[in-house]
């Protein structure tokens, strides 16, 4: 049951890099290139790159199940091989129609960014390394079992 929420955990992770970084890297990017430059825009792709920085370090530094950090690494670092392998393919996974909405072409368009400048690649193997670890994957000790008494208080026998 812990590995299901583990699971779960894992793929609003995924959805946090992909679409939140995705769009606040491409809202910074779109920002720096804009004459003048919107402050107020600055800070909210600064405060959504934090928001995902967050998620990412309580759930690489956090004691839950190692399938939160194993779902979102195994697709960062499958989309980044795709990417190595057949650099086409791996841009034909990016929404780019016109009928999808903005802030999903915005956050595609981000993500492509993250995909061909390698940060995917990075933040995989990142959040590949505490799969590695045994300790992630044993089960955690009951400081509750420890108080179980086998006779009730007060008991002669």
């Amino acid at each position: 049951m812990r590995h299901l929420g583990g699971f779960l955990i894992g793929l609003v992770v995924t959805a946090a890099l992909l679409a939140g970084g995705g769009w606040a890297v491409q809202q910074a990017l779109g920002n720096a290139a804009a004459t003048p430059p919107d402050n107020q825009k600055m800070w909210i792709a600064l405060g959504a790159m934090a928001a995902v920085g967050l998620v990412f370090g309580l759930v690489v530094a956090g004691r839950i199940s190692p399938m939160a950090t194993f779902v979102p690494s195994l697709v960062l670092l499958a989309w980044t091989v795709v990417y190595a392998l057949d650099v086409n393919r791996a841009i034909s996974l990016i929404p780019s129609a016109p009928s999808v909405n903005q802030i999903i072409l915005d956050a595609g368009l981000g993500a492509k960014t993250l995909l061909t400048s390698g940060v995917f690649a990075l933040l995989g193997v990142a959040l590949f390394i505490p799969v590695l670890m045994p300790s992630r994957w044993s089960r955690q000790y009951d400081d509750v079992d420890e108080d179980y008494e086998a006779t009730p208080e007060g008991s002669y026998y």
